[in-house]
């Protein structure tokens, strides 16, 4: 199995998609327990998880899992670029060098 442009695109689409439990999240514990607000949010967040884990299940038809699982890291600067665009969470220095690292990291790994 070789690892293709739109495998790339795929499993990039699929980690923001799980990115997005953090939004959901986050939202939700910044509502009051058990309010409809903090309710809906949550069964948003576990909305996603179901569609991720299909599209998951989907891709691995293709690639391989350790393919696969590298490219998980991506959610995690996914993650850090929604906290910072929608929460206004600060980017550290060592957030940018921890990206760095994930991206080299599959960078170096998808030239195989």
């Amino acid at each position: 199995m070789t690892l293709k442009i739109k495998h790339i695109f795929y499993l990039t689409g699929i980690n923001l998609l799980y990115a997005c439990v953090s939004l959901f999240s986050k939202s939700a514990s910044l509502c009051p327990f058990l309010s409809w607000q903090y309710i809906l949010w949550l069964v948003g967040a576990v909305g996603i998880m179901g569609i991720y884990a299909i599209c998951w299940q989907q891709i691995l038809k293709h690639i391989k899992l350790s393919t696969a699982f590298m490219f998980k890291g991506t959610s995690l600067i996914f993650i850090m670029l929604i906290a910072w665009m929608v929460f206004g969470e600060q980017i550290t220095l060592n957030n940018i060098i921890g990206a760095c690292v994930i991206i080299t990291g599959i960078a170096l790994y998808a030239k195989e």
